[in-house]
């Protein structure tokens, strides 16, 4: 629409220019004409003035203008041609003005249109310049962002074979913690006010057993086959809420977990969902101040999804760093790796959900986890 605009007021202006040119040489053959043939002075002023409207037009408009105003300053300069007929050197001498209009015109024409089809070919010089900077930049984003994935890829690479020599490692003494524990679990009986610790202990090291155990596959390249045990997510909480335990006491941190229907209803395979609520709950409790409060909170989505949030009223995540936050090795603590909210988000992304950092109501931050409607109540629907 803007072009359109302004290719009309061109135009408009183009016409209104020749047609004050073309005024002007009419003006001054009039001139010629009332002005008596012996004031030469004048006469000679007006020949001089015709050129002025030959060369804007050959500047303006081209050889076509040039000639053209050229063409018309030469009939309106005939009248006085014709005073000086019969009076021999003169008469040629007025003959060669008109000669000399229609050179000028011609001349100043062909050099403006060679400057004209100059501009028109820097102009498209510019044009392919400014294109191929545009391509250039794109490309150089483009190349930046794949160095960028290389390097992280080369990272997790690393961090792969490391983390495979490190399972190797830890296997065999995980083994022995795994046999002491059962040792231990023989020794107290289930009323003892100990018994529950041991429990956690043998759980937690079977647990990282078959961690080592699936880090082993990966490297390995070789699929999971076991499916994990279902448990409600309420059972999952509260066993988090014990591994939490001596943190929270220690920062005097309360943690609610859910107690709804929902957090019963809700099945999950309870090594994963552990390590998400454990990695979200350590995040949530290095951000509160002391005596603050988080909560985990288990519900029904409008799509028959679930909603599973791990909220806080500590001072929330700034708006800029709510993706960062899951880019690997990307952590705002000193001693973080950088990698638990990733690990998490690929849990959560296995299932079909998203994990996402929001703000809480009241303040602080919330971790949503948004899982889809599959991952029902039903044990046969449960993810």
């Amino acid at each position: 629409m803007n072009k359109l605009k302004s290719t009309i007021y061109s135009s408009t202006a183009h016409k209104l220019l020749f047609f004050a040119l073309l005024v002007a040489v009419i003006a001054i053959g009039l001139l010629h004409l009332f002005t008596p043939g012996d004031l030469h002075f004048y006469h000679n002023t007006y020949r001089r003035l015709s050129y002025f409207p030959i060369v804007l037009g050959g500047l303006w408009f081209g050889v076509r203008g040039g000639l053209g105003l050229a063409l018309l300053s030469s009939i309106a300069f005939i009248p006085h041609v014709l005073l000086y007929v019969g009076h021999g050197s003169q008469a040629v001498s007025e003959l060669m003005e008109i000669i000399l209009y229609l050179a000028a015109g011609l001349l100043v024409g062909v050099i403006s249109g060679r400057q004209t089809r100059l501009r028109e070919r820097y102009r498209q010089l510019s044009e392919k310049l400014q294109a191929s900077y545009v391509r250039l930049h794109d490309e150089t984003v483009q190349l930046i962002e794949a160095e960028a994935r290389l390097a992280a890829a080369q990272k997790f690479s690393a961090l792969g074979k490391l983390s495979a020599s490190l399972a190797h490692e830890i296997k065999n003494p995980l083994a022995s913690i795994k046999g002491t524990a059962e040792i231990l679990r023989d020794e107290f009986t289930g009323d003892h006010p100990k018994r529950e610790f041991v429990d956690i202990l043998f759980k937690e090291t079977g647990r990282l057993h078959d961690t080592v155990e699936e880090i082993l596959r990966y490297a390995k390249g070789r699929p999971q086959e076991r499916e994990e045990a279902l448990e409600p997510l309420a059972a999952v909480a509260h066993h988090v809420g014990a591994l939490l335990e001596r943190q929270l006491r220690e920062k005097q941190v309360h943690f609610f977990l859910p107690e709804n229907d929902e957090a019963q209803h809700l099945l999950v395979e309870s090594a994963k969902f552990s390590q998400i609520l454990l990695n979200l709950g350590l995040n949530a409790l290095e951000a509160v101040d002391p005596g603050g409060r988080i909560w985990l909170l288990a519900e029904n989505g409008a799509d028959g999804g679930w909603r599973i949030a791990v909220c806080d009223d500590g001072p929330g995540v700034p708006e800029a760093e709510k993706e960062r936050i899951f880019e690997p090795f990307y952590s705002g603590k000193g001693d973080g790796t950088g990698l638990g909210l990733l690990i998490s988000r690929k849990i959560v992304e296995s299932y079909g959900g998203s994990l996402r950092a929001t703000d809480r109501p009241g303040g602080g931050a919330c971790f949503e986890i948004l899982l889809p409607p599959k991952n029902g109540a039903d044990p046969g629907q449960a993810g």
